[in-house]
C-alpha cells in the first residue's frame, strides 16, 4: 500500500514538475536553456528506490513527456529515463549518497548521457544535421542549471529520499518468519 501511494506521489511530483517546466521555468532561462528536473527525478528515483519501481516509473514518465511535448518520437525519452535511471541504481550501489559532491557528479553525468542520448536517437530518427557547438553550449547550460537547482534542493531530496529508500530498500527480516 506504501509503493502505491509512493508511486501516486512520484507522479503527482512529476505533474508539479512538467508544470514548473512548462511555465516558471520559461522565464527564468539562461541563454533560453531551462533546466532538466525530469532528469534530477529519475536519478532521485534510481538512487532511492528498486530497480523495478525506477524503471515501472521512468517509462510512464518518459511516454507522458513525450505525448505532451510532442518534439521528438513517442517512447525516446521513455529509453532514456530508464537509461538514466538503471545508471542512478548501479550507481547507488557504488557510492554514497551522503555527499552533496556525489550527487551533483551523478546528476551532472545524468543530465549529460540524457541529452547526448536523446540528441542521437532523435538524429536518426528525424534524419536532421548535427550543430555541435549549439548542442556543447545547451548541454553546458542545463548542467550548470541542474547543478544548482540539485544543490538548492539537496536537504529536500535527502529526507524525501530517506522515506521512499526505507520502503523499498529495507529489508524486514520479522515478516520473513510470520
Amino acid at each position: 500500500m506504501r509503493k502505491t501511494l509512493i508511486g501516486v506521489i512520484t507522479y503527482l511530483t512529476f505533474l508539479i514538475i512538467y508544470f514548473l517546466h512548462a511555465n516558471f521555468f520559461n522565464w527564468f532561462t539562461i541563454a533560453g536553456i531551462s533546466p532538466n528536473l525530469f532528469v534530477i527525478l529519475v536519478i532521485f528515483l534510481g538512487l532511492f528506490s528498486n530497480n523495478y519501481f525506477t524503471l515501472v516509473m521512468s517509462v510512464i514518465m518518459g511516454i507522458t513527456v513525450d505525448f505532451e511535448v510532442g518534439k521528438q518520437a513517442i517512447g525516446t525519452t521513455a529509453i532514456m529515463f530508464v537509461i538514466i535511471g538503471v545508471l542512478a541504481n548501479y550507481l547507488d550501489k557504488n557510492f554514497s549518497k551522503d555527499s552533496k559532491i556525489t550527487i551533483l557528479i551523478m546528476v551532472t553525468i545524468g543530465t549529460l548521457i540524457y541529452e547526448i542520448g536523446l540528441y542521437i536517437l532523435n538524429m536518426f530518427i528525424f534524419r536532421f544535421e548535427s550543430e555541435i557547438g549549439i548542442f556543447v553550449k545547451i548541454i553546458s547550460i542545463e548542467i550548470i542549471y541542474n547543478a544548482i537547482i540539485t544543490i538548492i534542493l539537496y536537504n529536500l531530496i535527502r529526507k524525501v529520499g530517506s522515506i521512499v529508500e526505507r520502503e523499498f530498500k529495507e529489508r524486514n527480516i520479522l515478516t520473513r518468519y510470520f
